[in-house]
């Protein structure tokens, strides 16, 4: 089990650093030009580093928790800007750091090492049939929809994404994994999800994107995990993962809405005007699949 929180601790920090890197490059480029960004291309490179080791956490943990893990990559944002960047913490973002931190030791504790299961029958044809309807709602809604739309569509393709990469773990080794019809689920549900948050990030608030797509990766998947795919809180331990969710996301949210985004836009658009400026940090998500 500590391989296992290791490794999910290990892809919330890279999915963090690949946020920072794409939302610097969602400055310099508009529409699908942003997706040939050489920071965007990278960070797909990180991504889906931060997706293996993800698979490798959800073979072991039930979902609630690898995705509680992985949202607090908004903890990685504050703090890079904190010493990248020269910004300050609020006295709010400190406690949120520290709120976020106990939570998760909670949370990861209330679940335990739970092994996947097979899915019930029918949930293979559910998710690939969702992942079509969510990736054709993305290019109908990518040109003109309302940020806080795209970044709804953001956060439950990465949901689905983190679902189906749950429920194919139950194969044996990650090529069994890959090699599975839910693969495709996968791959539908990361596509849209990495391209609608993109274009919420481009049209939006880095922050205000952020915040929504870290509720949604940790909620959705939750529920989905505990009612459908056999994840299960330890006994006498529902009320500590409740309360620990909970804190989590509201520390989330407040370090989706730390000014560190705002440092982190100023640094693109002065690197866009031709001075030096190492990555920013902005807020996370996950992540490819599996955030």
């Amino acid at each position: 089990m500590i391989w296992a929180v290791l490794a999910a601790v290990v892809s919330s920090i890279a999915y963090g650093v690949a946020t920072i890197m794409q939302a610097v490059a969602t400055r310099r480029a508009s529409g699908l030009a942003v997706v040939m960004q050489p920071l965007v291309i990278a960070a797909f490179a990180v991504d889906g580093l931060a997706w293996v080791l993800s698979l490798v956490a959800l073979n072991v943990l039930p979902l609630f928790v690898v995705q509680a893990i992985i949202a607090s990559s908004l903890v990685v944002v504050v703090v890079l800007a904190r010493f990248v960047l020269g910004t300050r913490m609020r006295p709010i973002d400190r406690i949120a750091v520290v709120t976020v931190v106990a939570a998760l030791v909670l949370v990861s504790l209330s679940g335990g090492e739970q092994p996947t299961v097979p899915p019930p029958d029918g949930f293979v044809a559910v998710m690939i049939a969702a992942a079509a309807v969510l990736a054709a709602l993305t290019a109908v809604s990518y040109r003109n929809a309302p940020p806080i739309v795209l970044a709804v569509i953001g956060g439950l393709g990465y949901s689905g994404a983190a679902i189906a990469a749950r429920a194919a773990t139950e194969s044996e080794g990650l090529w069994a994994t890959l090699a599975q019809p839910l693969s495709i689920a996968i791959a539908l549900y990361a596509l849209a999800g990495v391209l609608a948050y993109l274009r919420a990030l481009e049209r939006g608030s880095v922050g205000t994107a952020a915040a929504v797509v870290s509720v949604l990766e940790v909620v959705v998947p939750g529920i989905v995990g505990i009612w459908v795919l056999g994840d299960r809180v330890r006994e006498h331990w529902e009320v500590a993962a409740a309360v620990g969710t909970l804190l989590a996301l509201a520390g989330c949210v407040a370090l989706a809405l730390s000014p560190a985004n705002a440092a982190a836009e100023a640094s693109a658009e002065a690197s866009a005007a031709g001075r030096v400026v190492s990555p920013p940090a902005s807020p996370p998500v996950p992540p490819t699949p599996g955030r």
